[in-house]
């Protein structure tokens, strides 16, 4: 047991290392996942003749395998820590972004990006380090999370116009070989501050030392970790499905936005790098909004919460409709900018809410068993929302569905108990 990570004396908790990190690998993994693709759909596109739904269904692909590859690594996540994860995805993230800039065909493309890169970030991302944090943290879990995920909004501000830049700087190839080497400069020093759990090196959740811990604090500690439920058990409650709808619905609109708001925008009639800074314009305030989201998590009920979230981000969505549709700036920029306080809060509270319902015992199991759920639904929004532009000529109806589709997700949030019925619990 090494003393770097034992002496409970030490004035940093080791736990805000592993926020440092997974700070850092949310902003590789979303941003080469999601926030640079719409500045390479249109020189991809029109360099090959793709049709927009043939570009996207490479992230409708993605969206599968993140839950795919998150089902076969979450057992083993609680076993063995995020570490060997993030390394070996590490390597295989630089590579298949760097390989982009030699694409040729489209099945090459969809392999590379929808496949190979996908798998890459799933094993940086959202699961593995969430996981992680919430076996360091209970009583500070949401501020944790959300700490971290501040990681994606950065992304969101930086990337858009960084790729953008990068493209209509160096032409589209050698922007994909720059992105590839920045994957690797970001991440590797980060993989190498994670660690499994805090009990492995006689430390307690929050950084709390036995003998200066409540009663009450003690208690929730150990409450969280003995009342767990495995994956099996988990799958028998009705929650469990609800919840897989709710945040389904929840993130279909994020998926969509996020890749196609830049030729929407650019249909629009607004200049490309212009379009690129909406979604910049987005990510601040969820950039800065979520260290709130995350103090609101720890003293509040985190559900009302949710469905907040989840309303803010379907009116915005279609106020960014009728908005660009009657080409009112201000109302534009208005709208962008609601919409990234409700992004603010769906990662914090997702996590939170999915630890606090079924433990942080089996939490990489559980998570890992939703996902190949709930992002069948968010897989299904980019891809629905192109072939509907290549029939049409337009989003404004595939946007205004997927607004409605966060309304529904609001509801069904607000309408949940607080906890999970009581089952068998493991033993």
């Amino acid at each position: 047991m090494s003393s770097l990570h034992s002496n409970p004396t030490r004035p940093v908790f080791y736990g805000y290392w592993i926020v440092l990190a997974a700070f850092v690998t949310q902003f590789i993994a979303v941003g080469m996942q999601n926030y640079v693709a719409g500045a390479f759909m249109t020189p991809m596109s029109d360099e090959f003749g793709w049709t927009r739904a043939e570009f996207t269904s490479a992230r409708s692909i993605g969206q599968m395998v993140v839950a795919i590859t998150g089902f076969v690594i979450g057992s083993a996540l609680d076993r063995y820590g995020g570490r060997p994860f993030i390394l070996v995805g590490t390597v295989i993230l630089s590579l298949s972004v760097f390989a982009l800039g030699g694409v040729q065909t489209l099945t090459q493309w969809l392999i590379l990006n929808g496949l190979i890169l996908t798998i890459g970030a799933a094993m940086i991302g959202n699961l593995v380090v969430n996981v992680t944090l919430g076996k360091w943290f209970v009583r500070q879990r949401g501020r944790a999370v959300a700490v971290a995920a501040m990681g994606v909004s950065l992304g969101g501000i930086v990337l858009p116009p960084l790729a953008t830049w990068l493209v209509d700087l160096l032409g589209w190839r050698d922007a994909w070989h720059v992105l590839g080497i920045v994957v690797a400069v970001f991440t590797f020093p980060a993989a190498l501050l994670v660690r499994r759990a805090p009990e492995d090196y006689g430390m307690c959740p929050d950084g709390a030392v036995p003998t200066r811990m409540t009663q009450e604090e003690t208690s929730k500690a150990n409450l969280d970790y003995d009342n767990s439920l495995t994956r099996s058990q988990a799958m028998r409650t009705g929650h469990f499905y609800k919840l897989v709808l709710a945040f389904g619905l929840f993130q279909i609109s994020v998926t969509v936005m996020l890749l196609q708001t830049i030729p929407f925008m650019s249909d629009a009639g607004y200049p490309r790098l212009m379009a690129a800074s909406m979604l910049s314009l987005a990510s601040i305030p969820a950039f800065l909004s979520k260290p709130l989201w995350g103090v609101w998590i720890d003293y509040y009920r985190p559900k009302p919460l949710a469905a907040i979230g989840a309303a803010i981000t379907g009116m915005s969505v279609i106020f960014i409709v009728l908005s660009v549709k009657a080409q009112v700036d201000v109302l534009v920029y208005a709208s962008f900018l609601l919409m990234g306080v409700g992004w603010g809060g769906l990662i914090p509270l997702q996590e939170v809410i999915w630890a606090s319902y079924f433990g942080r015992r089996y939490l990489g199991a559980v998570r890992s068993t939703a996902m190949p759920f709930s992002f069948a639904m968010s897989a299904a929004g980019p891809i629905i929302a192109a072939a509907y532009y290549d029939q049409v000529g337009n989003y404004d109806n595939a946007f205004l569905a997927m607004g409605l589709c966060n309304l529904g997700s609001a509801l069904m949030l607000m309408r949940m108990s607080d906890k999970a019925p009581d089952v068998v619990r493991s033993e």
